[in-house]
């Protein structure tokens, strides 16, 4: 008997590899072999697998060797999500005809058999899905609660089914037999997971005053920029930042796949759910670990809150509590926009370009002042002080494009009862708008925002005025940034013109994103216009 092969996906992080699951049945010694690397939970599969065919009523071929390879064998397999694909190729080559053979080019299996032949849902089935149409196949078998999540590939043929029969009949084109429906227990609410109904209550025009931290917040979202929120407890940090989902634009439909594809690896995402369209915001507490915040577990990686956060913004309040290895492991993501964790064997790359927003206060009790009126409040002692901001300098603070310092708002601004502040919708045209004329900038190129743009290809396609490079290269050999922070700043030039609708950043743009890169105070012809 010939040699039958079906496909399946492994996957390494958010990266999809295409698995060509080929199955003997020949004469020998009667045994089942399982090789290719399988974790555990493959090599399970064995018995779950031929419990599935007989009690479907299908014939295992009990006389003969059946061999199965997951090939390549040099690459380590993981997941209940094989079992169909190996189920099917041992029906494939115990059958003396060619028709179940034919059936299964360019198709590719994803699902867990229970003993009884059901099909039961599997994480990452919108990744995998991904990943086969990247390599060429147009068809896709999953279990039937997630067809929804796998018809989200354009392009993609799919078929969703109960049971190992309803696979073998329609691929030997007979009539599917009915099943009674699977119960798909949810896997967790991405309503819950994403804080929407909190920030569905909160509006930039609920905000008074705070025209500065305003304006820093409009360019953070516009041009996809880091950002740090410094000042005494109760000066408003949180309250903006939770804001920032507000007047962000609703995911592409890009972004909108690949969103969809963490979830669906986080086990998030429930059976039946649409393409996620808008941008998550998480706030980890400080007490969080590492595994939890960039990913990991015991067993299978998973994805962390930095990864499942992707597009959208990861809020870090008392971010000098964070500890140590966390805030130094945060290098990698702000530069490169993935996280990479390493574990014995086994490497997951994930994708983790969301928007970071640190806040932090003065001191631990959050009360300190340089230059107190009415004596010192702070009950924190120098030294105590002094360790607490060692944390909001070195490497990881540079990379962070805007900084700025909240204080409370004055009294003449709370009682002002002429004052409107803008509406969250008002700041989210503009920033659209910007998001757009970027997009057409890097139309072509893996970038979406100028914070993801490198500073070699800024400098040579988009660079500023004479004057605006002049002024620069004045703070950098006075030593107010670093070569680092120079690109940061020709980056927020861009997005502070693309704001005000200019062709190329010049003297003035470059002043204002010296002004937002150190915390300085900004010109009052920027935030006049808000402060109305």
């Amino acid at each position: 008997m010939p040699v039958a092969t079906t496909h399946c996906v492994a996957l390494q992080g958010a990266v999809g590899h295409l698995i060509d699951v080929q199955v003997d049945v020949s004469q020998g010694a009667v045994a089942t072999s399982l090789v290719g690397r399988p974790d555990a939970s493959i090599n399970e599969s064995r018995d779950r697998i031929r419990t599935a065919i007989t009690n479907s009523r299908f014939e295992w071929p009990t006389t003969r060797r059946v061999t199965i390879l997951l090939s390549p064998a040099d690459l380590p397999k993981r997941g209940t999500h094989f079992d169909l694909a190996i189920a099917v190729g041992v029906l494939a080559a115990a059958e003396k005809k060619d028709t179940l053979r034919e059936a299964l080019r360019d198709t590719v299996m994803l699902g867990e058999l229970t003993l009884d032949g059901r099909l039961r849902t599997v994480p990452g089935v919108l990744a995998m899905t991904l990943a086969a149409s990247a390599r060429g196949f147009s068809r896709v078998f999953v279990p039937e609660p997630q067809a929804r999540e796998a018809a989200m590939v354009p392009g993609m043929t799919v078929f969703g089914f109960r049971t190992l029969a309803q696979v073998i009949a329609e691929l030997r084109g007979v009539e599917v037999p009915h099943a009674p429906p699977v119960d798909a227990s949810p896997s967790g609410s991405l309503l819950n997971w994403r804080g929407s109904e909190r920030l569905a209550e909160v509006d930039m025009g609920d905000l008074i005053g705070m025209h500065e931290a305003r304006y820093a917040l409009e360019v953070a979202a516009a041009g996809g920029h880091h950002l740090m929120l410094s000042g005494p407890k109760g000066a408003g940090k949180t309250s903006l930042a939770e804001r920032i989902p507000g007047i962000l634009p609703d995911l592409d439909v890009d972004e909108a796949l690949e969103l969809t594809a963490i979830c669906s690896l986080s086990g998030v995402l429930d059976a039946g759910q649409d393409l996620i369209t808008q941008r998550p915001f998480f706030a980890p507490h400080h007490s969080c670990t590492r595994a939890s915040l960039l990913g990991g577990g015991s067993g299978k990686v998973r994805p962390g809150e930095l990864s499942r956060a992707h597009h959208g913004v990861l809020f870090l309040d008392e971010f000098p509590h964070f500890n140590n290895d966390i805030v130094e492991s945060l290098r990698q993501p702000l530069e490169s926009g993935e996280v990479t964790i390493a574990r014995g064997e086994e490497t997951a790359t994930y994708p983790a370009r969301a928007m970071f927003v640190l806040a932090a206060n003065p001191c631990p009790c959050g009360n300190y002042t340089p230059s107190p009126i009415d004596g010192d409040p702070c009950s924190c002692g120098e030294v105590k002080r002094r360790e607490y901001r060692r944390k909001l300098e070195g490497p990881v603070m540079d990379r962070i494009d805007i900084t700025r310092n909240v204080m409370p708002v004055g009294k003449h601004e709370a009682e002002d009862r002429f004052a409107r502040p803008e509406r969250s919708s008002v700041i989210r045209e503009r920033v659209t708008a910007a998001r757009r004329t970027q997009s057409q900038r890097y139309a072509g190129t893996h970038w979406r925002v100028n914070g993801q743009a490198p500073g070699a290809r800024l400098r040579e396609e988009w660079p500023l005025t004479p004057r605006g490079t002049d002024l620069l290269d004045e703070a950098i050999y006075a030593g107010r940034i670093t070569r680092r922070g120079a690109t940061s700043v020709h980056r927020l030039a861009w997005t502070v013109a693309d704001l005000a609708g200019i062709e190329q950043p010049g003297e003035f743009e470059v002043d204002v994103a010296l002004r937002l890169r150190l915390g300085d105070p900004l010109p009052l012809d920027v935030v006049q216009g808000r402060a109305s």
